[in-house]
Protein backbone atom coordinates (compact mmCIF):
# COMPACT_ATOMS: atom_id res chain seq x y z
CA UNK A 1 0.00 0.00 0.00
CA UNK A 2 2.60 2.24 -0.33
CA UNK A 3 1.46 3.50 -3.41
CA UNK A 4 -2.53 3.20 -2.31
CA UNK A 5 -5.23 5.31 -4.90
CA UNK A 6 -8.11 3.18 -3.22
CA UNK A 7 -10.16 4.51 -0.56
CA UNK A 8 -13.75 4.08 -0.98
CA UNK A 9 -16.91 6.80 -2.05
CA UNK A 10 -18.95 6.31 1.42
CA UNK A 11 -15.50 7.28 3.63
CA UNK A 12 -16.12 10.71 2.07
CA UNK A 13 -19.30 10.86 4.30
CA UNK A 14 -17.88 10.48 7.70
CA UNK A 15 -16.83 13.38 10.10
CA UNK A 16 -13.57 13.32 12.26
CA UNK A 17 -16.25 12.91 15.06
CA UNK A 18 -17.88 10.05 13.68
CA UNK A 19 -14.79 7.55 13.52
CA UNK A 20 -13.30 9.74 16.93
CA UNK A 21 -16.09 8.08 19.09
CA UNK A 22 -15.49 4.02 18.21
CA UNK A 23 -12.26 4.87 18.91
CA UNK A 24 -12.28 6.59 22.14
CA UNK A 25 -14.55 3.76 23.36
CA UNK A 26 -12.22 1.25 22.33
CA UNK A 27 -9.55 3.07 24.20
CA UNK A 28 -10.93 3.37 27.50
CA UNK A 29 -12.15 -0.18 27.68
CA UNK A 30 -9.17 -1.55 26.90
CA UNK A 31 -7.62 0.42 29.64
CA UNK A 32 -10.02 -0.57 32.14
CA UNK A 33 -9.81 -4.14 31.14
CA UNK A 34 -5.81 -4.06 31.37
CA UNK A 35 -6.72 -6.50 28.05
CA UNK A 36 -3.23 -5.45 26.42
CA UNK A 37 -1.01 -4.92 29.59
CA UNK A 38 1.53 -7.11 28.18
CA UNK A 39 1.59 -5.80 24.77
CA UNK A 40 5.15 -3.70 23.96
CA UNK A 41 4.01 0.25 23.41
CA UNK A 42 5.63 2.48 21.38
CA UNK A 43 5.19 6.63 21.22
CA UNK A 44 5.41 8.09 17.63
CA UNK A 45 6.22 11.77 18.92
CA UNK A 46 5.43 14.35 15.86
CA UNK A 47 5.35 17.96 16.16
CA UNK A 48 1.55 17.64 16.57
CA UNK A 49 1.35 15.65 19.33
CA UNK A 50 2.64 12.25 20.56
CA UNK A 51 0.33 9.00 19.29
CA UNK A 52 0.97 5.47 21.75
CA UNK A 53 0.69 2.43 20.13
CA UNK A 54 0.38 -1.35 21.51
CA UNK A 55 1.71 -3.92 19.28
CA UNK A 56 0.31 -7.55 18.86
CA UNK A 57 3.55 -9.90 18.74
CA UNK A 58 1.51 -12.77 19.28
CA UNK A 59 -0.93 -12.39 16.40
CA UNK A 60 1.78 -10.88 14.06
CA UNK A 61 4.86 -11.84 15.58
CA UNK A 62 7.26 -10.99 12.45
CA UNK A 63 5.24 -7.99 11.56
CA UNK A 64 5.57 -6.75 15.14
CA UNK A 65 9.33 -7.87 15.28
CA UNK A 66 10.12 -5.59 12.32
CA UNK A 67 8.96 -2.48 13.08
CA UNK A 68 9.99 -2.41 16.81
CA UNK A 69 13.70 -3.19 15.49
CA UNK A 70 13.18 -0.18 12.49
CA UNK A 71 11.79 1.65 16.38
CA UNK A 72 15.39 0.68 17.95
CA UNK A 73 17.22 1.29 15.01
CA UNK A 74 16.23 5.19 14.76
CA UNK A 75 14.67 4.72 11.87
CA UNK A 76 11.43 6.39 11.93
CA UNK A 77 13.39 9.86 13.58
CA UNK A 78 13.10 12.40 11.04
CA UNK A 79 10.62 10.63 8.47
CA UNK A 80 6.72 11.98 7.57
CA UNK A 81 3.58 11.29 7.41
CA UNK A 82 3.96 11.93 3.13
CA UNK A 83 0.18 10.51 2.52
CA UNK A 84 -2.98 11.69 4.31
CA UNK A 85 -6.60 9.86 2.59
CA UNK A 86 -9.42 11.64 4.87
CA UNK A 87 -11.72 9.16 5.90
CA UNK A 88 -8.96 6.30 4.80
CA UNK A 89 -6.02 6.85 6.61
CA UNK A 90 -2.82 8.52 7.41
CA UNK A 91 0.41 6.89 5.71
CA UNK A 92 4.35 7.16 6.93
CA UNK A 93 7.85 6.39 8.04
CA UNK A 94 9.39 6.11 5.03
CA UNK A 95 10.57 9.15 3.92
CA UNK A 96 12.55 12.58 5.16
CA UNK A 97 11.08 16.14 5.21
CA UNK A 98 12.75 16.44 1.80
CA UNK A 99 11.11 13.74 0.51
CA UNK A 100 14.10 11.55 0.02
CA UNK A 101 13.21 7.96 0.67
CA UNK A 102 14.62 6.22 3.32
CA UNK A 103 16.88 2.51 2.87
CA UNK A 104 15.16 -0.07 4.31
CA UNK A 105 15.98 -3.75 5.30
CA UNK A 106 14.34 -6.58 3.34
CA UNK A 107 10.65 -7.18 2.68
CA UNK A 108 8.69 -9.41 5.16
CA UNK A 109 6.46 -11.69 4.72
CA UNK A 110 2.23 -10.44 4.90
CA UNK A 111 0.96 -11.93 8.06
CA UNK A 112 -2.64 -10.03 7.10
CA UNK A 113 -3.90 -13.64 7.04
CA UNK A 114 -2.84 -14.96 10.45
CA UNK A 115 -3.69 -11.58 11.57
CA UNK A 116 -7.28 -11.42 10.32
CA UNK A 117 -7.83 -14.99 12.20
CA UNK A 118 -5.97 -13.59 15.55
CA UNK A 119 -9.02 -10.96 15.20
CA UNK A 120 -6.71 -7.75 13.78
CA UNK A 121 -8.67 -6.16 11.18
CA UNK A 122 -8.34 -3.09 9.29
CA UNK A 123 -10.56 -0.49 11.43
CA UNK A 124 -10.40 2.64 13.18
CA UNK A 125 -7.10 3.17 14.80
CA UNK A 126 -5.63 0.20 13.73
CA UNK A 127 -1.98 -0.06 12.51
CA UNK A 128 -0.98 -1.76 9.13
CA UNK A 129 1.92 -2.06 7.03
CA UNK A 130 2.21 -0.55 3.77
CA UNK A 131 3.15 -2.54 0.77
CA UNK A 132 2.96 -2.28 -3.25
CA UNK A 133 0.96 -4.49 -5.08
CA UNK A 134 3.72 -7.63 -3.84
CA UNK A 135 1.45 -8.55 -1.32
CA UNK A 136 4.93 -9.93 0.70
CA UNK A 137 6.86 -6.23 -0.21
CA UNK A 138 6.48 -4.64 3.04
CA UNK A 139 9.23 -2.83 4.84
CA UNK A 140 9.41 0.12 7.33
CA UNK A 141 5.84 2.05 6.13
CA UNK A 142 2.96 2.15 7.83
CA UNK A 143 -0.29 3.34 8.20
CA UNK A 144 -2.95 4.46 10.74
CA UNK A 145 -6.90 3.20 9.38
CA UNK A 146 -8.82 6.17 10.05
CA UNK A 147 -11.77 4.18 9.14
CA UNK A 148 -13.35 0.76 8.82
CA UNK A 149 -11.11 -0.79 5.66
CA UNK A 150 -12.93 -3.61 5.67
CA UNK A 151 -11.52 -4.24 1.83
CA UNK A 152 -8.05 -4.05 3.40
CA UNK A 153 -8.63 -7.12 4.92
CA UNK A 154 -6.96 -10.38 3.94
CA UNK A 155 -9.88 -12.73 1.77
CA UNK A 156 -11.56 -9.63 1.62
CA UNK A 157 -13.24 -9.93 -2.19
CA UNK A 158 -13.46 -6.25 -2.98
CA UNK A 159 -9.59 -6.12 -2.62
CA UNK A 160 -6.27 -7.92 -3.85
CA UNK A 161 -7.46 -10.56 -1.20
CA UNK A 162 -3.91 -10.68 0.23
CA UNK A 163 -4.84 -7.98 2.63
CA UNK A 164 -2.50 -5.72 4.77
CA UNK A 165 -1.31 -6.87 8.11
CA UNK A 166 -2.64 -5.18 11.12
CA UNK A 167 -0.13 -5.27 14.01
CA UNK A 168 -1.25 -2.73 16.67
CA UNK A 169 -3.73 -0.13 17.64
CA UNK A 170 -3.64 4.16 18.89
CA UNK A 171 -4.52 3.89 22.70
CA UNK A 172 -3.89 7.88 23.71
CA UNK A 173 -3.25 10.32 20.76
CA UNK A 174 -6.50 10.10 19.04
CA UNK A 175 -7.12 13.46 18.49
CA UNK A 176 -3.15 13.73 16.95
CA UNK A 177 -4.25 11.20 14.04
CA UNK A 178 -7.41 13.53 13.96
CA UNK A 179 -5.98 16.28 13.08
CA UNK A 180 -3.35 14.79 10.61
CA UNK A 181 -6.30 12.56 9.07
CA UNK A 182 -8.17 16.13 8.38
CA UNK A 183 -5.39 18.11 6.89
CA UNK A 184 -5.71 19.58 3.31
CA UNK A 185 -3.43 17.90 1.36
CA UNK A 186 -2.04 18.18 -2.12
CA UNK A 187 0.91 17.77 -4.67
CA UNK A 188 4.50 17.56 -2.87
CA UNK A 189 7.76 16.28 -3.45
CA UNK A 190 6.87 12.97 -6.07
CA UNK A 191 3.62 12.53 -4.67
CA UNK A 192 0.52 14.00 -7.55
CA UNK A 193 -1.71 14.47 -4.52
CA UNK A 194 -2.51 13.56 -0.73
CA UNK A 195 0.71 15.22 0.85
CA UNK A 196 -0.05 16.93 3.25
CA UNK A 197 0.21 20.76 2.86
CA UNK A 198 1.76 21.62 6.51
CA UNK A 199 4.31 18.70 6.71
CA UNK A 200 3.87 16.53 9.51
CA UNK A 201 6.44 15.32 11.14
CA UNK A 202 7.69 12.00 13.23
CA UNK A 203 10.20 13.84 15.83
CA UNK A 204 11.42 10.53 17.58
CA UNK A 205 9.82 6.89 17.64
CA UNK A 206 10.32 5.25 21.14
CA UNK A 207 9.30 2.03 22.82
CA UNK A 208 7.50 3.00 26.21
CA UNK A 209 9.17 1.28 28.83
CA UNK A 210 7.77 -1.80 30.22
CA UNK A 211 5.98 -1.50 33.64
CA UNK A 212 7.75 -3.06 36.71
Amino acid sequence: MRDITYALEKYSTMSFLDWFRPIAVFAVSATASGAFAADPQVDIRTNFGTIRIELYPEKAPLTVENFLKYVQDGHYDGTIFHRVIVNFMIQGGGFERNFQQKKTREPIRNEAEPAIKAGLKNEIGTLAMARTSNPHSATAQFFINVNDNTPLNWGDPRGDGNGYAVFGKVISGLEVVGTISNMPTGAAGPFARDAPREMVIIEKATIVPAKK
